[in-house]
């Protein structure tokens, strides 16, 4: 396959060439450490708009052919062989754009992770139009929170189940305050909140 053959929705300055997509997906797997998901691997490298979907699909199939990667059950993870590459090779690819796609890949494996104990999804109404956003946070004991909001659109409920997943605690501590009066710890949950919308 010839470099540059993928470029549709890269950024300027991202990756076209084939070499540096697969140089660039060692180097995240060595970085990283743990097996990370196709999904996640999506989510931060075309989220980023760092290479083109079908480049970097071709270059997972490729890597794994090669040996370089291992694949199983979605979750992808660096061989010896694989780990040489992405140090050896690493300076071939910008320090920017590797810093992009860890940065990516642990805000993906961060929000996967917040997802299982954050659960939110969105209800239609019988209406048709408008939508109910049911959160809940659990563990092990059981439930700790529920809660039901009313939307007046679709495009606003998903924005709140993403928020939510995504600062669900601080949620549940502003729950916790505003229901003791405990001010200090309301304080400390929109801190919480404020970092999250920062990121």
């Amino acid at each position: 396959m010839d470099n540059g053959t993928f470029s549709e929705g890269v950024r300027p300055g991202g990756l076209t060439s084939s070499t540096e997509i697969r140089i660039l997906l060692c180097y995240l797997l060595d970085h990283i450490g743990t097996p990370v998901s196709r999904e996640q691997i999506e989510e931060s490298l075309l989220g980023e708009s760092l290479v083109n979907y079908f480049a970097m699909a071709d270059s997972l199939a490729q890597l794994c052919s090669q040996g370089l990667l291992s694949c199983e059950d979605s979750m992808y993870t660096i061989t010896d062989e694989g780990r040489t590459v992405g140090r050896t090779l690493a300076a071939d690819v910008p320090r920017t754009i590797r810093d992009a796609a860890v940065r990516g890949v642990i805000r993906a494996q961060q929000y996967a992770a917040k997802a299982a104990a954050h659960r939110s999804e969105v209800i239609k109404s019988d209406d048709g139009k408008s939508r109910h956003v049911r959160c809940s946070i659990g563990d092990d004991a059981g439930t700790l929170l529920l809660l039901e909001l009313y939307m007046p659109d679709e495009l606003s409920a998903e924005a709140v189940r993403d928020k939510f997943i995504q600062s669900g605690d601080e949620v549940y501590k502003l729950v916790l305050a505003s229901l003791t009066g405990n001010r200090e710890l309301a304080q400390k949950a929109l801190a919480g909140i404020e970092e999250t919308s920062d990121d």
